[in-house]
């Protein structure tokens, strides 16, 4: 199917280019009788949307969720779901002059390459409008599990640096950038300003963070719920590196100290989640647009702030994938 549809009991199929009518998602599986908010799948929007942070792109959508089907008197009905939200500021004029020329590190050639034609206003399917059908996917998931938490915050951005401390609070506010320490916000804007100014961009990393999740969650030997974690966030296209407990520290760690305490491995053993809390970290690389076409067009210096609530619907879909599937082929 061309790589649109993601999970097996529960499942999104997106479509939709940067510069179309809507981008749209059918999200099947979702059970029956599950409370329905409006509301809430707004806020979740609301968070990815652009123009909405200052140092980010500053093309500005509503992004109002359509509900087509599978919604009746505030419930699911079990049936599929569609959702769209149309596009309203496109400004594909800005884009002609991009028509006949390649730019480094976008699906431009590679699109050529592979269908024999682009769309080359602004990215077409591979833009990060696509990630809207992503973040719905994950409100509709995380009905499914509603007792679980998943959070992801920025841990790395230029300078800007957080470490992991398991003692924080998941549920706290973390700025407009996810960045832990709210004293660092206004630095963290000016910097970005300063980034599109000078037509640059910068990578940087993410942790995230699962709690309450059910213990037996994921299928050796393929389907091991770390590989489902790292194609679902490989996925996402600023995404370059995905690990998981004390991942690349594994190298240097000896088997006694690993063994002795149990969260080196992140919440997953044998590709099993074990209850605990799983800990994940993703690295981005920078935003490909630099030079006069980032000073002139709307791109984000950094995507890292905006990519957060991209990440943590992904993560919700695999998890409620796994739980779906438990419940289907266990006996519990």
């Amino acid at each position: 199917m061309r790589g649109n549809l993601f999970g097996k009991m529960l499942s999104i199929v997106s479509f939709g280019e940067s510069h179309g009518p809507a981008i749209g998602v059918v999200i099947d599986g979702v059970p029956s009788g599950l409370a329905f908010s409006q509301a809430d799948l707004q806020r979740d929007l609301d968070r990815r949307a652009p123009g909405r942070i200052a140092g980010t792109t500053t093309r500005k959508e509503p992004d109002t969720a359509e509900v087509l089907s599978g919604i009746f008197e505030g419930k699911t009905l079990g049936s599929p779901i569609a959702v769209i939200v149309r596009n309203t500021s496109q400004q594909s004029g800005d884009y002609d002059k991009l028509k006949n020329e390649i730019r480094p590190g976008h699906a431009d050639q590679t699109s050529l390459d592979k269908y024999g034609i682009r769309d080359h206003r602004g990215g077409g399917r591979a833009s990060g409008r696509e990630t809207i059908a992503r973040v719905i996917g994950g409100y509709f998931a995380s009905l499914v599990l509603p007792k679980v938490h998943v959070r992801a915050m920025t841990t790395k951005l230029g300078n800007f640096e957080w470490k992991y401390n398991p003692t924080q609070n998941m549920t706290a506010d973390f700025g407009p950038y996810g960045f832990p320490d709210a004293t660092q916000t206004e630095a963290i804007a000016a910097y970005l300003l300063e980034l599109k100014a000078q037509g640059n961009s910068i990578g940087g990393k993410a942790c995230i963070v699962v709690d309450n999740c059910p213990a037996g969650l994921g299928e050796p030997a393929f389907d091991k719920l770390k590989a489902d974690l790292s194609k679902a966030l490989l996925s996402i296209g600023s995404i370059v590196s995905f690990s998981y407990g004390l991942g690349e520290e594994m190298a240097q760690a000896s088997g006694q100290a690993i063994s002795n305490d149990r969260s080196s491995f992140g919440g997953i053993e044998g590709g099993i989640s074990n209850g605990e809390r799983i800990f994940m970290q993703v690295t981005f690389k920078p935003t490909s647009t630099v030079g006069e076409h980032a000073k002139k067009g709307r791109h984000d210096p950094c995507i890292i702030p905006r990519a957060l609530p991209v990440v943590e619907s992904m993560v919700k879909l695999v998890l409620a994938d796994h739980f779906l599937r438990q419940q289907a082929y266990t006996k519990k």
